[in-house]
């Protein structure tokens, strides 16, 4: 049985690790907030910019306006963007997203190459022998619009060089605080169908718009930051459900290390009363062997 002293030493170690879960709960919280603001900022270019490229869905032979609107007739390789965390205690999140990723990919007959976002997600597929052609880890929180910059130039111009025929970007979607939803959705190449734009009832569905410059210098510019805003959203969107993960996982452990300080304190307690008893006993048994 342990001492009444090694007790109160794992009491106080116990309650500090309480604190400092606590604290990274507290920090998590705020991080999700931000993270949802920088998203939400964001949607006004990224809803204009869909705007017009559903418009020019609309157009004939809209698929030959730009390269990156063409579907290649063979895969021959794929790319996926694998974003997670640079820390961890973020309790399974970062498992979910790569295994998601895995079992999505497990059936492809094209060899498939992997950009991370993320040091998590990138030691966990090179544990698993997966190729890795480029990590993009400790990026600010939240991410910026520049920091993303890189990557999406990275997979745009590999997929113009027909390096790849499909690109992929594989993350998580913040849905709730409870809930947050792995995705594998297809980046490149850039589907916007026109039945799909018929679906949205905006002003510009109806409207007639002559471009100036022409469609395919618009293109041109549109589309790359296009991608490039759909990577940005997506990390943005990863960073809050991490921080989301993050903060439950902090609370679930900050009420572990409570009630084990609760159980400990009994345990020192119950150790404490039969010291005192014990040395009650002595001296009762003392005193009656003098008495004698």
């Amino acid at each position: 049985m342990a001492s009444s002293r090694e007790m109160r030493l794992r009491i106080k170690s116990v309650g500090d690790l309480a604190q400092v879960t606590r604290a990274l709960k507290t920090v998590s919280a705020s991080k999700v907030r931000k993270a949802m603001a920088s998203n939400a900022a964001s949607l006004p270019y990224s809803q204009k910019a869909w705007q017009v490229l559903t418009d020019l869905a609309r157009q004939p032979g809209h698929t030959s306006l730009h390269p990156l609107l063409c579907e290649r007739k063979t895969i021959n390789r794929i790319l996926v963007i694998l974003v997670t965390s640079d820390k961890g205690l973020a309790g399974s999140y970062n498992m979910n997203v790569v295994k998601n990723t895995l079992e999505y990919f497990d059936t492809s007959t094209s060899p498939v190459d992997y950009v991370c976002i993320g040091k998590k997600g990138r030691d966990l597929l090179l544990r698993r022998k997966c190729k890795v052609i480029a990590d993009f880890s400790e990026l600010n929180d939240p991410v910026t619009f520049l920091d993303i910059s890189p990557v999406a130039r990275l997979v745009v111009d590999d997929f113009l060089d027909e390096k790849y025929d499909q690109v992929f970007i594989s993350y998580t979607r913040f849905e709730t605080m409870a809930r947050q939803v792995p995705k594998v959705p297809k980046l490149l190449p850039l589907v916007v169908e026109p039945s799909e734009a018929k679906k949205e009832k905006t002003a510009v569905q109806t409207s007639v718009f002559i471009y100036e410059p022409a469609q395919e210098v618009i293109l041109d510019e549109i589309i790359p930051r296009f991608t490039a805003m759909q990577i940005y959203q997506s990390v943005l969107s990863s960073q809050a459900s991490e921080h989301a993960a993050r903060t439950f996982a902090m609370a679930n452990a900050t009420d572990n290390a409570n009630a084990l300080v609760n159980q400990l304190t009994m345990e020192y307690n119950k150790i404490r009363q039969q010291t005192i008893t014990n040395d009650m006993l002595d001296i009762i048994g003392g005193a009656a062997a003098h008495g004698n």
